[in-house]
């Protein structure tokens, strides 16, 4: 737990970040048939019935320190797209730091091995040597931020059926 905890108490470092990473997949679904409103005292009534339109996964990458989040939206969740998340971060949005600390769950996609299975060799250890990953336990995931912030987002945007990928893009937007 300490190996979660150490880097959020670190001091500002205009050369290190601490960013966490979390990821939520979201089956797109649509009604086959309308909701039919509620009437009178009779409540809203949805039909069980539904038509899968495949699946979108939501990468999310905080930063606390500095109040920033931001959020991406794939058609899968591979180690591919994983390592295309680290790249990002590392030659991106923290391209002036040395080092990143990341903080994220322990899923099987989730390690540096997926940068080598991604990019070349060189490419993906100059990626691997700028980050530090720090894996929650499965009962410390409430340690991630990210995940703080999933379970927020899907508190606040609620909606039973997800239709295509472009609506969990306007729900973030407004979000």
């Amino acid at each position: 737990m300490e190996d979660v905890l150490d880097p959020y108490e670190e001091s500002p470092d205009p050369e290190q970040a601490v960013v966490c990473f979390a990821e939520y997949p979201c089956q797109l679904v649509e009604e086959v048939r309308p909701p039919e409103p509620a009437q009178g005292p009779r409540p809203r009534r949805v039909d069980y019935e539904y038509r899968r339109n495949g699946t979108a996964n939501l990468f999310l990458v905080v930063h606390p320190e500095a109040g920033w989040r931001h959020v991406q939206i794939t058609d899968r969740r591979t180690k591919m797209d994983f390592a295309a998340r680290m790249k990002a971060l590392a030659d991106e949005q923290f391209a002036a730091a040395k080092l990143i600390q990341v903080v994220l769950d322990n899923l099987s996609t989730h390690t540096p091995a997926a940068l080598y299975e991604t990019f070349a060799p060189e490419e993906a250890g100059r990626t691997a040597r700028k980050l530090g990953f720090h894996y929650t336990a499965k009962p410390g995931s409430w340690l991630n931020m990210a995940a703080l912030e999933l379970a927020a987002l899907a508190t606040q945007c609620p909606g039973r059926c997800i239709p295509d990928a472009a609506s969990p893009r306007r729900k973030v937007d407004a979000w």
